[in-house]
């Protein structure tokens, strides 16, 4: 307590001898100076954080206040978005179109929100605008790869050539769109994994959507021997397809032979389907095609 009492004396003493305190720069020459005695180096330390109490004191309000801003800002983001999302589903906006439009408008709140708070820490918005503007050439090389991908989702947006719950196939990957966000585009594998290709990828390369039309040709190829009664074997199917309700029976259906091979026919099956039923016709046709052509005695494959 004795050697407290000194050090504020001391320190009183000198706050009363230099009212306008003392730079950072004395600050650091006393604390180097090796000539000066330790109890004097903190004595002149202590001075100093006397000082600066009033500049420290509005810093820690202003901090404090940007703080406040900054966690009312998130609230209030939250709000905007929520609000946003319930009036783009009450008009009834492409569930696409709404993903984009909320990642894009939650990018933009969050860069809104740090230039407010960065202004409330005393950085100027036009010390910021300069900043970036003389930044810009390298921001815009390092990003060019995500500039592109942005450019990508808004051509999506724009030309549709998918919507999210679309199966579609790509040169790398295939699956149903979960969603289209600003930079990537998110597929559901049918295995449930999750595939994230860029958009300017995406946007670049052959794209199969293989739910796009509300209906399908299926074709399913097998294999006869060379003295199968092949009209035997188109009657027989011809008449397979008519009892499966999932076949579109007002569009063609066919069983021809499509390649001659050196020891068996080719033939295929040809009926549209629902788009949402291929895959289910396809694997009962599958079943009925060996089925139906064991009860005849032909020999498939």
């Amino acid at each position: 307590m004795n050697l407290f009492g000194k050090w504020y004396g001391m320190v009183a003493c000198l706050a009363a001898e230099n009212a306008t305190g003392n730079s950072v720069e004395d600050l650091t020459k006393v604390l180097e100076d090796d000539s000066v005695s330790g109890e004097k180096k903190t004595s002149f330390l202590l001075q100093y954080l006397m000082n600066q109490r009033e500049p420290l004191l509005r810093f820690c309000q202003t901090l404090l206040v940007a703080v406040i801003v900054f966690l009312i800002g998130l609230k209030l983001i939250k709000l905007l978005l929520k609000i946003t999302q319930k009036s783009m589903e009450k008009r009834e906006v492409e569930i696409s179109v709404r993903k984009f439009v909320m990642s894009l408008l939650k990018f933009v709140y969050h860069i809104l929100l740090i230039f407010i708070v960065a202004g409330i820490l005393g950085v100027g918005t036009s010390s910021i605008v300069a900043m970036v503007g003389s930044a810009g050439l390298a921001i815009g090389l390092a990003l060019q790869g995500s500039l592109s991908n942005l450019a990508g989702g808004v051509l999506i947006l724009l030309l549709k050539p998918f919507q999210v719950g679309d199966y579609i196939c790509t040169s790398q990957s295939e699956g149903t769109v979960q969603s289209i966000d600003i930079f990537y585009t998110r597929l559901y594998t049918t295995d449930n994994k999750v595939v994230v290709i860029p958009n300017g990828t995406i946007s670049n390369t052959d794209v199969t959507n293989t739910t796009k039309q509300d209906k399908r040709l299926l074709i399913i190829d097998f294999y006869v021997a060379y003295d199968t009664d092949t009209a035997l074997v188109r009657k027989s199917l011809l008449e397979e397809m008519k009892q499966q309700s999932d076949i579109l029976q007002n569009e063609d259906k066919s069983v021809v032979v499509t390649k001659l091979n050196p020891v068996k026919l080719k033939m295929s099956l040809k009926c549209w389907v629902r788009t949402e039923k291929y895959w289910d016709v396809n694997y009962t046709m599958m079943e009925r095609i060996k089925e139906r052509l064991q009860e005849q005695g032909v020999t498939v494959g």
